[in-house]
């Protein structure tokens, strides 16, 4: 994890001519694309941290690592392509024992095309596709995005829905999810804002599973080369709709985190 975040610094210190697309949020996605034949890398380190004891796994950290290369096919249609890995420690108070899994998470293909340009439109529209395919699962993700500038302020809010196969177990699993984030700039440089995060899960589209609800702050740095977002989303209220595995009234952390902290890095060229 050192190498990775020390591979993004340098790469960021030492290009040159380069110019990225920015991002405000790391959760919620704004209407903007990239232009016709721009190209930008974005690194993706999200940890999510925290577990109740009584759903089995003590001391629980996950770390889910994305490696995003994105093309302006034209200046409405942007694409992407990720590499996911995923790298889970904890204790099993089963059996006591240190347990620590690092595995690939597959090969996905985002595609985003915009229709309402928001400097042109008092609201900017964008849709979003994202097909996923691993050794045992495969998804598919669609997004709604809006958002717009008032003043200096930014918003932007994203309607998901999201269907996960396992297809060893085939077993199907629904996500639906509503992300807003709101930021105004600090000079020249940064940006501070709120994201809150809306969701909840069904299996196999006959039965929830759990509602969660999380509210955090994001910061922003911005150069003309690259640029950084930092979102720390603590979970505020979580429901188990199966019982209480967890033992937690107000939160779920048998299924979910009690806190989510994601760092996105861009280098435009």
């Amino acid at each position: 994890m050192r190498k990775t975040v020390l591979t993004v610094t340098l790469l960021a210190a030492t290009l040159v001519g380069a110019h990225a697309n920015e991002r405000v949020f790391t959760y919620t996605y704004e209407p903007e694309v990239l232009p016709q034949s721009a190209v930008e890398f974005e690194q993706w380190l999200t940890l999510r941290s925290g577990r109740a004891a009584a759903a089995g796994k003590g001391n629980f950290n996950r770390w889910d690592i994305r490696e995003e290369l994105e093309y302006g096919v034209t200046d409405r249609y942007t694409a992407s392509l990720y590499l996911n890995f995923r790298h889970d420690s904890f204790v099993d108070l089963g059996t006591g024992h240190d347990q620590s899994v690092f595995k690939f998470e597959g090969v996905a293909l985002e595609n985003r095309y915009q229709l309402l340009n928001p400097a042109e439109h008092c609201v900017g529209l964008t849709l979003y596709l994202e097909p996923r395919l691993s050794q045992d699962e495969a998804s598919l993700e669609q997004k709604i995005i809006l958002g717009q500038r008032i003043g200096d302020w930014k918003w932007a809010l994203n309607l998901s829905h999201e269907t996960e196969w396992n297809l060893h177990h085939q077993e199907t699993e629904a996500e639906f999810e509503a992300t807003f984030g709101l930021s105004h700039p600090l000079g020249k440089r940064w940006s501070l804002g709120a994201e809150a995060r809306l969701q909840a899960v069904n299996a196999e589209y006959e039965r929830w599973e759990n509602v969660t609800l999380s509210l955090g702050p994001t910061l922003q740095y911005r150069q003309e080369r690259w640029w950084a977002a930092l979102t720390v989303l603590p979970q505020l209220w979580g429901h188990n709709c199966e019982g209480n595995p967890d033992g937690k009234r107000y939160l779920d952390l048998d299924d979910h985190e009690r806190v989510e902290i994601r760092l996105l890095v861009g280098i435009g060229f």
